[in-house]
């Protein structure tokens, strides 16, 4: 069965490396969800060794803490569902309280309508974000 990440890159790329990328999912109700995605097919955080769960995990931070410097969320969530897309990967999403379901998980019924604007150099003022949060190698794999 074709995999939507094995084949697409799951959104505007913010930052890859040789195991991962970060990407801007466009999702209207939710300006600013990005994903991590891991680059090899598999489908659990288990199936990663140590090394390649604390890389993924780095970079699931990294984005947390750019999605919070850019845009000053209420609250951030992270959920690694892949109930849909059985492709290891992370949601990081911004939570704003005139976001369609907030308080609640954005899967649930909505409770209003509406949703955060976004600034409009979002791209670029996330990768200036993730730069330095990333450029260093330490904690990094290699390949």
């Amino acid at each position: 069965m074709p995999c939507v990440f094995c084949e697409e890159s799951g959104g505007h790329i913010l930052w890859e490396d040789d195991f991962c990328r970060a990407v801007w999912a466009y999702e209207p109700d939710y300006p600013g969800l990005c994903r991590v995605i891991w680059d090899k097919h598999v489908r659990e955080m288990t199936d990663l060794d140590e090394s390649g769960r604390i890389h993924l995990m780095r970079i699931v931070f990294a984005l947390e803490q750019a999605l919070v410097r850019v845009l000053r969320p209420v609250k951030v969530n992270l959920a690694s569902l892949g109930n849909q897309v059985p492709h290891l990967h992370w949601h990081v999403i911004p939570r704003f309280a005139d976001d369609p379901h907030f308080p609640f998980a954005i899967w649930g019924r909505k409770i209003r309508e509406g949703g955060h604007a976004l600034p409009a150099e979002f791209a670029i003022e996330m990768r200036n974000a993730l730069e330095p949060l990333l450029s260093s190698k330490r904690g990094l794999l290699k390949r």
